[in-house]
């Protein structure tokens, strides 16, 4: 029987490995782009910066720490410089799909920060795998800019589990619907019409606002924007900001809103305001052929009929008025109920004429 030598003898003393297998090792040198490894075998451990982690300039060496005890898996047993090639990322992102398949399977929402903003959606990492999240299932509205979800830390669950084929994606939307869907029983069992509340605004439109009152979007419409025209809405509200809101009418899920308080209802006091015989200065808004339309106050306007805007014969108000001119004229008649009041400067023209007029007889009188 012959002896082993010494050689042999040591090299027995090491354990095989084999590539794909799992090892644990001591940490015994770190450098910035790579960590050595004593993995009890006849050759050193390496683990290079891309098999440690994903970030492309990362300092191992402010990651790792001689003395650290590390698992790692086998890529190669030889690297061609008689070193075995391992990774900890590849065997981290294992164990992090296998936590995927878990929370698919049992529906769990998972939270992690977003690592990446891609063309099509978002990328997140769950123990070094990788979850995409596509545009559509970012949020329960349309998302045009992603950008704002970079960093920012993010619930989701796995809706689609296949690592094979490296599809393993996330969904957001379903989260915030149900979300918005209890919120939205929560609200609608404690409002109704003629509260107020508080709102944020969410989008404005050509023809109104869209505000958030909690989960829930109201519409505040253009006509219920003020008591005054409105000509823009984009002119009078800014997305994000806070304003105090009436509830006006709640229908199944849809709720109007309105600005229209009671206590500034312009129309409240016009019977004293706007009484007949009244002179009154306000501003022409717009025209027609057959009048102008007198601003008194914002929400109150009257009518001047082209009849009543001379003594003289007028053939269209345009002739004589222009948009936005400040004019003194009396009211003749006033409709509370159905919001109407009449104008005439030529009351005021005639009553001013009168003394003259009275003039004009004596002295004919006396010529004869």
């Amino acid at each position: 029987m012959s002896e082993l030598t010494f050689e042999q003898m040591l090299e027995e003393s090491f354990k095989t490995i084999r590539n794909g297998e799992v090892v644990d090792g001591t940490v015994i040198d770190v450098k910035p782009d790579e960590i050595i490894l004593n993995i009890g075998y006849k050759a050193d451990g390496i683990i290079t910066r891309n098999e440690y982690t994903n970030e492309t300039n990362a300092d191992l060496t402010t990651m790792v720490s001689v003395g650290d005890a590390m698992t790692a898996k086998v890529l190669k047993v030889n690297d061609g410089e008689g070193q075995v090639l391992l990774t900890y990322k590849r065997l981290a992102a294992e164990k992090g799909n296998e936590r995927l398949r878990e929370a698919y399977e049992n529906h769990e929402v998972l939270k992690a920060p977003v690592a990446q903003i891609l063309g099509g959606g978002l990328s997140v990492v769950i123990e070094e795998a990788r979850v995409f999240i596509p545009a559509s299932l970012v949020s329960d509205t349309y998302e045009k800019d992603l950008s704002k979800y970079q960093d920012q830390e993010i619930e989701f669950v796995i809706s689609e589990f296949n690592p094979r084929r490296n599809r393993v994606i996330g969904d957001r939307r379903q989260l915030l619907v149900a979300e918005r869907a209890e919120k939205q029983k929560e609200l609608f069992a404690k409002i109704q019409a003629g509260d107020r509340m508080e709102g944020v605004v969410k989008n404005v439109t050509d023809f109104g606002a869209f505000i958030d009152l909690g989960g829930v979007d109201g519409l505040l419409h253009i006509s219920e924007m003020s008591w005054g025209r409105v000509e823009n809405p984009k002119k009078v509200f800014k997305v994000g900001e806070t304003v105090e809101v009436m509830i006006k009418e709640i229908h199944d899920t849809k709720i109007a809103l309105s600005l229209k308080f009671p206590e500034s209802n312009p129309w409240a006091n016009a019977a004293d305001s706007y009484a007949v015989g009244t002179v009154l200065d306000g501003r022409v808004a717009r025209m027609t052929d057959f009048g102008a339309f007198v601003e008194l106050a914002p929400g109150v306007d009257a009518l001047l009929h082209v009849s009543q805007i001379s003594r003289a014969h007028v053939d269209k108000p345009s002739d004589v008025l222009s948009v936005g001119q400040e004019i003194t004229a009396k009211v003749v008649d006033l409709n509370v109920a159905e919001k109407k009041i009449s104008l005439s400067m030529k009351a005021l023209e005639s009553a001013s004429d009168a003394p003259e007029k009275a003039e004009d007889e004596n002295e004919a009188a006396e010529e004869v």
